[in-house]
């Protein structure tokens, strides 16, 4: 960034070394997810996945002034704010997604990259222990494992850092329908302090913080995530309005901001690297961008924790993973890709064809039994006599037919003419360094049947309980909890 700002001068050299500095890092991920990485398409492009965490850490004095609360002092941190940013392959849209910190869920085994220590995987804990269960990368391994969505990196913010960038940015308007006082009651102790009159206001700093940590005044934690969601569509407008990345002043001053606040996954941690993200966002328009929550409920076992509404949240990750727009702006639609013939060599005869068949079935359930068996004798009436099924389980979202990527041109004709055996989009068809060979992986969503039915995509269809808001909606304000509103005066 500092290179493109004061050019290629000995100064400007030494001030992007500073800024290289200053960055912290740590590993993409924390443990196996089986999660591959989306393959490009025929434009060669490919979508953009970053994990935005907000991390509760007290382990300075900094952070406990701003935390409010030593009784964490010295504690591995949680991550209290999690969101996932997609940006689509053509960057002419963008969506985010958040899940409630307190949402149970299964946290696979990690490890920490910096002290090689190894959690064991736990089925039912709060995802923001997912942090303190190997740091970032675990939290990024959670991710994947329950989405199916490959995430390239992960950035993190802690208070301080929240409160620094907030500063740098100059303040973000923010609405609240009564007066807000996010203070102690004889109920319910702690708080975060926010105090605002009914309205517009412009936050920023401390303030800034309190808005996006309130959680009581706002009723409940899928509230949180919705004044979030308006925080940073407004940040969003903010520096649109400000046109930040023709501002070389500025954008001085928000990058060494911005690299002593921020903690990134280690292939991202270089100032230019971190710069070629945000010309990334740069191009989608503010009405392209829509942010949401993963649908959830109350926990059976704790009606304070939260569960997925599992429908509807693999209906949201859904159109993540096939790339599809949140709004409906853009007026496309995602139909499942004919299994054309390939423009590469022709495929070779199916009886000469050696493909393993996995069972993937078993995400978020028992994986179903012989179902790998039925899809390889489906494999044998079609004449694929070479088909087996093997024995390793891999949980998978989708359905895949995948191939040894050395095999180049060759060995996608034949995954293509596997995927048009079985009925399966061309979009299943993914090159694999790590494969061995042809294989098919039964997904989740072919549980059942013989004949593939696609899943409908739509852009814009987005699931109830989702709470999206688009970008460009000014007209958003918060609704308060009665315990909490101020009149203002006392």
């Amino acid at each position: 960034m500092a290179v493109l700002v004061l050019g290629t001068a000995s100064a400007g050299y030494l001030y992007y070394r500073h800024l290289n500095n200053n960055i912290r890092s740590s590993a993409r991920s924390g443990g196996e997810s089986g999660v591959k990485k989306t393959a490009p398409n025929a434009k060669g492009e490919s979508p953009l996945n970053i994990l935005l965490i907000g991390s509760d850490s007290r382990n300075s004095a900094e952070n406990v002034k701003l935390g409010g609360s030593k009784d964490t002092v010295g504690d591995k941190p949680r991550a209290d704010v999690q969101m996932l940013l997609h940006i689509s392959a053509d960057r002419k849209n963008s969506s985010l997604v958040s899940i409630p910190r307190d949402t149970i869920l299964p946290i696979p085994e990690c490890t920490d990259s910096e002290t090689g220590q190894k959690y064991p995987a736990t089925e039912n804990s709060p995802i923001n222990e997912s942090l303190q269960r190997g740091g970032p990368g675990c939290t990024l391994t959670t991710w994947e494992k329950l989405t199916g969505v490959y995430i390239d990196h992960w950035i993190m913010l802690d208070f301080a850092g929240v409160v620094a960038m907030a500063d740098a940015i100059g303040g973000v308007d923010v609405c609240v329908k009564t007066g807000v006082w996010d203070r102690p009651t004889t109920m319910v102790p702690g708080g975060s302090g926010l105090k605002l009159p009914a309205g517009t206001s412009t936050v920023q700093g401390k303030q800034a913080l309190q808005w996006l940590r309130t959680r009581h005044a706002f009723g409940n934690d899928q509230n949180r995530a919705k004044a979030q969601h308006m925080y940073m569509n407004s940040m969003l407008r903010t520096l649109k309005k400000q046109n930040l990345w023709s501002d070389a002043g500025r954008l001085m001053d928000l990058a060494e901001t911005a690299t002593k606040a921020l903690q990134v996954s280690d292939e991202i941690r270089s100032v230019k690297r971190l710069y070629d993200l945000s010309m990334q966002l740069k191009s989608v328009p503010i009405e392209r961008i829509t942010m949401a929550t993963m649908p959830t409920a109350e926990w059976s076992q704790d009606r304070n924790k939260l569960v997925p509404v599992e429908k509807s949240a693999d209906a949201l990750w859904r159109l993540v993973r096939e790339d599809v727009a949140f709004d409906k702006n853009g007026k496309e639609k995602k139909k499942p890709s004919s299994s054309s013939t390939p423009s590469g060599p022709p495929a070779a005869a199916p009886a000469t064809l050696g493909i393993s068949v996995v069972n993937g079935t078993g995400v978020g359930q028992a994986p179903k039994d012989g179902r790998a068996t039925e899809i390889a004798d489906l494999l044998h009436g079609k004449g694929f006599a070479e088909a087996e099924t093997s024995q390793d389980a891999e949980p998978l979202k989708d359905t895949v037919v995948r191939y040894a990527k050395e095999d180049g041109d060759q060995g996608k004709s034949d995954a293509l003419s596997v995927a048009k055996a079985l009925g399966l989009p061309t979009t299943s068809v993914k090159a694999d360094p790590k494969a061995g060979g042809l294989t098919v992986v039964v997904g989740a969503d072919w549980r059942e049947g013989t004949v593939y039915k696609a899943p409908k995509v739509e852009a814009g269809d987005l699931p109830d309980g989702a709470d999206d808001i688009n970008a460009a909606d000014k007209s958003q304000c918060m609704d308060i909890y009665s315990v909490y509103r101020w009149d203002g005066k006392s």
